[in-house]
């Protein structure tokens, strides 16, 4: 695994959001493409973010299912878990692509989405897609 992968993993893990800013580049540009108002700019904004996080979820724990580095590009999928202060259970997965400069993230496109259980099935989804 690339290890700033692995160190992001681990301050995730910890509920360490200074520990995850340290692992991104000052002027660290985050995109988020099926969501576009949810673009940032800056490892401060992963502070404000992640503290807000942990304290809705008290118990998250993050794992990288996966990663390869091609270049100074990763590509990570991520698996999330936690509880939120009523018990309710949350989920959240997707894939990481990091642009990785001198040792830290300086971009990253998230395609994370929290897991529905109760989603509709494939054939539901294809016709609301198609509009048929």
């Amino acid at each position: 695994m690339n290890p700033i992968v692995e160190r992001m993993r681990d301050a995730v893990n910890r509920h360490d959001p200074e520990g995850m800013a340290a692992c991104m580049r000052t002027d660290y540009r985050s995109d988020q493409p099926v969501h576009p108002n949810r673009h940032f700019v800056g490892n401060q904004q992963v502070i404000a973010n992640w503290t807000e996080m942990f304290k809705g979820l008290p118990d998250l724990v993050a794992e990288v299912v996966a990663e390869a580095t091609e270049g100074t590009t990763s590509f990570s999928e991520w698996a999330m878990r936690g509880h939120y202060p009523d018990g309710a259970e949350f989920e959240f997965r997707g894939v990481i692509v990091a642009g990785i400069e001198d040792g830290l993230i300086a971009w990253q496109r998230l395609y994370l989405e929290t897991v529905e259980q109760d989603s509709a099935e494939i054939e539901e989804v294809v016709h609301q897609l198609s509009r048929n």
